[in-house]
């Protein structure tokens, strides 16, 4: 039977451990509602810049602008944005997983797979595997500003317009609520097109000043638009992770008190009724 001083030793660990785990939470929880209030305010404009782009694309010529035009899919690049910390529950491996998945479906003959990735998780995942990584992004998320989606939209812009890529496809985690995340995978270019009833024309847009001048302002600024808002998409769902996944240990680490208290409880009271049994023992000697 243990001694009373290991298990009070390993009571008083559990409680410091969980003194940790709801700091965290705390930590976690301010940190969301913060990178909530950002990502629900991008949303609107990304959906509707997006829903707008994908009915121009349809609509418009392919050789109106580089980035309207298909190159195939020989070259195929992926992001994948995980965190750069851990102890978030299944938020790193879910989309580690999807993002493996992927990449094993676009594997055959002599496809070109590349990645560029953002957070420390996805970095040290995908660096020990066969897979070609383009560029590595770390620490975007302690301080998240728009400057970062802008850099890496302004390369993904470039190696496509220079035909480095056929295809670009972002894979990151959505969020859905406090406690669920959606692991996305989509096409960032070429831009997705409608596709539209046969029997009815589609109609065409007046462009002002012309087509190209629209062109050039607008699908740059709609890769750096979708880019940002998966950062913040992600940033919210890795917080909302880590928070559900500190309070579940809280609450664990609580049970595993009551758990050790009573087994305590149980060793003391064994331990007494030894002692009094001894000295009735004695003094009936």
């Amino acid at each position: 039977m243990p001694a009373l001083i290991d298990i009070r030793r390993r009571i008083r660990s559990v409680k410091n451990t969980q003194q940790i785990t709801k700091a965290m939470k705390m930590v976690s929880a301010a940190k969301l509602r913060r990178a909530q209030d950002a990502m629900f305010a991008a949303r609107p404009y990304a959906r509707k810049m997006m829903e707008v782009l994908n009915s121009l694309a349809t609509r418009a010529r392919p050789d109106a602008h580089p980035l309207l035009q298909e190159h195939g899919d020989e070259k195929v690049l992926l992001i994948v944005i995980t965190a750069d910390k851990g102890l978030c529950g299944g938020f790193n491996a879910n989309i580690i997983r999807a993002a493996a998945r992927f990449l094993d479906e676009q594997q055959r003959g002599e496809r070109k797979l590349e990645l560029d990735l953002v957070g420390r998780k996805g970095r040290d995942f995908f660096r020990r595997r066969r897979y070609r990584v383009r560029s590595e992004h770390i620490g975007l998320f302690q301080a998240l500003q728009f400057p970062a989606a802008q850099r890496i939209a302004q390369s993904l812009v470039k190696s496509y317009v220079e035909r480095e890529v056929d295809r670009v496809h972002i894979a990151y985690n959505e969020f859905k609520t406090v406690i669920a995340q959606k692991v996305v995978v989509e096409q960032l270019l070429p831009i997705r097109k409608l596709e539209f009833d046969p029997r009815e024309p589609p109609l065409d847009y007046l462009y002002e000043p012309s087509p190209g001048a629209i062109f050039d302002e607008i699908l740059p600024k709609h890769v750096e638009i979708q880019v940002w808002r998966a950062l913040l998409e992600s940033a919210a769902a890795e917080h909302g992770a880590r928070m559900a996944a500190m309070d579940a240990a809280t609450n664990n680490a609580g049970e595993m008190i009551d758990r050790l208290t009573l087994y305590m409880n149980k060793v003391r009271q064994a331990a007494i009724t030894k002692e009094i049994i001894e000295v009735v023992s004695g003094a009936s000697a």
